[in-house]
């Protein structure tokens, strides 16, 4: 398939709260190295910053992004905020808070609730900005979210959240967030090659309340953060074939297919896979490529 001219908008739109946006985004993770967090070499500054800015120039206007998501030498919030400041009308900016990693970089105890505002006004200092558009409370180990999820709320009345999302969870906590404030995403762990009925019940919850699912490591897979998957069955291989397009397009192209409420935000260090990515948002599935690939995720179970 032609990529270069194919721009975020043939992915749709979609609206966390008030804000439209288009349903291919980007997650910025792996702008700070070649794998996740410690995992890789860090990344080059000048090529990651290329990305964000083609980002906005291919119609992207949703960018995830996080405190903790830092290699030895990169800060994915200081690249946004030297690529993208003054930001443009309409980009939407989601963070995620609950996770914690110290100075060396290793992870400490997720966040009690009233260490929670600390870990919001962080990302707006390392953004340059005065309140984030979208808040996801990153569930850790807790059984219960809403001590942290009402904390977060305060923090939106105050005017330093805009909307809040949940992260990590299962459908309990997303009837427990929404007897506190509206929710109006929820990010988890979602992939072709992951079967997840906890995670297809959560799906179906969102679509039905209105609320945006959003998956991370679909293009990953089970390989997480430490990057793109190169395992692929048949079934993803045949149709990525069919439609002359990569293994990676495919994955992105099914996730939005899962409902018109879906988005996806596969993240990337490389200017080519992010006009690839953006692209997958015009690759139309049939019904049968589809049933195919469904039934090899449920085989893969």
């Amino acid at each position: 398939m032609t990529t270069e001219t194919i721009t975020a908008e043939a992915s749709g739109t979609f609206r966390l709260g008030d804000l439209p946006v288009r349903r291919i985004g980007l997650g910025t993770m792996r702008l700070t190295g070649s794998a996740a967090f410690h995992h890789g070499t860090p990344s080059d500054r000048q090529r990651s910053l290329t990305v964000l800015r083609k980002a906005v120039e291919l119609g992207v206007n949703h960018i995830d992004t996080a405190a903790f998501y830092f290699s030895s030498l990169r800060s994915a919030n200081e690249l946004v905020n030297t690529a993208l400041s003054p930001y443009p009308d309409g980009l939407v900016i989601a963070a995620k808070v609950g996770p914690y990693r110290d100075y060396h970089g290793e992870w400490g105890a997720s966040a009690r609730p009233g260490q929670l505002r600390g870990h919001v006004e962080e990302n707006l200092r390392q953004l340059g900005r005065d309140h984030l558009d979208v808040v996801h409370l990153r569930r850790m180990s807790q059984d219960s979210i809403a001590e942290h999820f009402g904390a977060l709320a305060e923090l939106r009345t105050a005017g330093l959240i805009r909307h809040l999302g949940i992260s990590g969870v299962e459908p309990r906590h997303l009837a427990e967030a929404l007897e506190i404030a509206p929710v109006v995403s929820v990010q988890n762990r979602y992939a072709l090659d992951r079967p997840d009925p906890a995670g297809d019940e959560l799906l179906r919850l969102c679509g039905e309340r209105g609320i945006a699912f959003i998956p991370f490591y679909t293009v990953a897979g089970e390989a997480g953060e430490r990057g793109a998957t190169a395992a692929h069955d048949d079934a993803v291989l045949s149709v990525a074939r069919a439609h002359g397009a990569s293994p990676a397009q495919v994955r992105i192209a099914w996730t939005l297919h899962q409902g018109p409420h879906v988005l996806a935000i596969p993240g990337t260090g490389n200017p080519g896979h992010l006009t690839e990515n953006v692209a997958a948002g015009a690759l139309r599935l049939t019904a049968g490529e589809l049933a195919r690939l469904d039934r090899a995720r449920t085989q893969s179970g």
